[in-house]
């Protein structure tokens, strides 16, 4: 017969921390996807030349694996005296990483609307702007969303390395459970049930919204 020491507490220990693993992606995926925009439309705008600079800061954050960056960036901020919490190092960090990718996501889905119907929509009288609302960035959404959704579920998962940090999220709340229960393999079947019902949901949206455009094309 089954028997375990996990109690109903220790359930809600790894509610709350898969509640901070949801607040630290929500709050990356947010301000990545802001800057990616940003960066985006830069890269796209400025060409390859006059975007080198940004394009080469965003390579370091592409290349870098995220737990230096992590590790980096918290002996940075302690260096420069910013007193920081290790979530806000964590949401900046991951925000930038976030951003990286994002940027390419965005350049390739602006790229991927047919330069003849942007000239289309500029003779009738459109400005920079309309044509960048109204026609560029409703068809570079449905190209980009596939590879964002992906990006947002690998934050998700990336977000577990935040533990090195002291920040205590589900992985590192499941990793507390099995040295003081030392029943690893349980514990971590429950983690990993924890990491598929958040990300499920974002994957499903994902599928909902493709279905619900594709009739368009």
């Amino acid at each position: 017969m089954f028997d375990t020491a996990l109690s109903w507490n220790d359930m809600i220990f790894l509610a709350q921390g898969a509640g901070m693993t949801l607040m630290v992606t929500a709050v990356a995926v947010l301000a990545g996807t802001v800057m990616g925009i940003v960066f985006g439309v830069l890269r796209y705008q400025l060409g390859t030349w006059w975007s080198l600079p940004l394009t080469f800061v965003l390579d370091i954050f592409r290349s870098v694996p995220l737990l230096i960056q992590l590790v980096l960036g918290n002996a940075f901020q302690a260096i420069a005296r910013l007193g920081w919490e290790p979530f806000t190092t964590s949401c900046v960090i991951l925000s930038l990483y976030t951003a990286a990718y994002c940027t390419e996501i965005v350049r390739g889905g602006i790229e991927a609307v047919p330069p003849t119907t942007r000239r289309a929509a500029r003779s009738l009288g459109l400005t920079w702007w309309g044509d960048m609302r109204y026609i560029v960035a409703p068809l570079a959404t449905r190209v980009s969303l596939p590879a964002w959704i992906g990006l947002t579920l690998g934050v998700l998962k990336d977000s577990a390395l935040v533990l090195w940090l002291g920040l205590i999220e589900l992985l590192r709340a499941s990793q507390i459970l099995v040295t003081r229960l030392q029943e690893p393999l349980f514990i971590l079947m429950i983690c990993g049930a924890i990491y598929f019902l958040l990300s499920f949901p974002i994957a499903r949206l994902g599928g909902y919204l493709e279905k619900r455009w594709s009739p368009h094309d």
